[in-house]
């Protein structure tokens, strides 16, 4: 039938398949699968899922029996879990475990560092990734030095990036290193690198195994950092990094944290376009106060929005609700506006380690490793489950 149709006709019926569907059309025909493959028929494939309600996921990474697991759950009321997730093969050893970075469009950026640096871009959905080849830096191997990540995508060349910042104990600069997936290689950023510092070394870069230093939004990568006085003293601010201009900025924060010890902060995308940072107790990664920048770039717009008690937030959730890990392991939603709190339906007989937002599509189709088993339940010439046709 396809070749009584134009492939324009063609191409907006492709589109709108949700991603397995998308991937199991290659088989249909040679200009299918060219078509399917193609980077710029996987941009717009992508981009019609971001408008889709039911293409909104978590991405879950738990410990359970000395392994890492990944899996995908919806973002409903149920919190119904979509699929278990198979993690590359050839990196799937248990010492040390992989951190998640951030994750945008579909695509998951890892790290491990040890004696060397692993990363890896990861498409869970269609079970394809990349290592990314080592930088021309030997940051890992110095004890005095701050190393920060932060993912990103950049709409302007359609290019997923990534940014290592590199401060030395006692500096006010840094050096950063970027890498485009596009050209497939790393570069010293050349613009000026602000007067500030990122206190995060190698051993605290992650917490509770979540990079949660960095978060993307409005196409800028943020990190927590600070200033120093100039007759002593510090100020903490958020040093931003906009991923198409490759320029640095800066943010200022609320009164109430600019003279906190700068480890006890925290910062996290809030929905779509804004920040949130939070107040983390200084003898445990408990969180203790959650501020919100409720108009992005809007310093009077800061509020504190969540006093906390012995609780976790993990992330913020598609009708803006806050989730939680409290006592005993236990996820909730949090309501901002009413403080109404709600258990999620999950089985928490695990340790959640983090908690990201997901969408499936067709990322690293063109040029990714196979990573192993997708890992549906059906087997992968059976029709999609009910779940997935959600995602129609």
């Amino acid at each position: 039938m396809s070749e009584h149709l134009p492939v324009e006709v063609v191409e907006e019926i492709l589109k709108r398949l949700p991603v397995k569907l998308a991937v199991k059309c290659r088989s249909v025909c040679k200009t299918w699968n060219i078509l399917i493959k193609n980077s710029s028929f996987i941009s717009t494939h992508s981009q019609t899922s971001l408008s889709k309600p039911h293409n909104h996921l978590f991405l879950l990474k738990y410990s359970q029996k000395a392994q890492q697991t990944f899996s995908l759950h919806f973002d409903d009321d149920k919190f119904d879990e979509l699929k278990q997730l198979h993690f590359p093969l050839a990196f799937n050893d248990s010492s040390p475990y992989f951190k998640v970075v951030g994750s945008c469009n579909g695509l998951v950026c890892l790290c491990r560092l040890s004696y060397m640096l692993d990363i890896i871009f990861w498409n869970p959905s269609i079970q394809k990734y990349i290592a990314l080849s080592k930088p021309n830096i030997t940051f890992w191997t110095t004890k005095n030095v701050s190393v920060s990540f932060g993912f990103g995508f950049d709409s302007i060349t359609n290019d997923y990036k990534l940014v290592i910042l590199l401060t030395e104990e006692g500096a006010t600069s840094g050096e950063a290193y970027l890498y485009s997936l596009n050209d497939n290689s790393w570069k010293k950023i050349t613009a000026s690198f602000p007067e500030c510092a990122i206190e995060s070394r190698v051993s605290s870069t992650f917490v509770n195994g979540a990079s949660r230093n960095s978060a993307f939004v409005n196409g800028a990568l943020h990190w927590m950092g600070y200033q120093r006085g100039q007759f002593g003293g510090f100020r903490n601010i958020i040093l931003g990094f906009d991923i198409s201009t490759e320029e640095f900025f800066v943010i200022s924060l609320p009164e109430n944290l600019i003279g906190l010890l700068n480890l006890r902060l925290s910062i996290m995308k809030y929905e779509e376009s804004s920040i949130a940072a939070l107040r983390t107790h200084w003898e445990n990664d408990q969180h203790l106060e959650l501020w919100i920048m409720k108009k992005y770039g809007v310093v009077g717009s800061w509020t504190k929005v969540l006093q906390l008690t012995d609780q976790r937030v993990l992330g913020f959730r598609k009708n803006g609700e806050v989730l939680l890990q409290v006592d005993c392991g236990k996820m909730v939603s949090l309501d901002l506006n009413c403080q109404q709190m709600e258990h999620v339906e999950i089985d928490l007989q695990v340790e959640i380690v983090s908690v990201h937002r997901y969408m499936e599509s067709l990322i690293l189709l063109d040029k990714g490793v196979d990573a192993g088993s997708v890992g549906y339940s059906n087997d992968a010439n059976d029709s999609y489950s009910e779940e997935e046709s959600k995602m129609a």
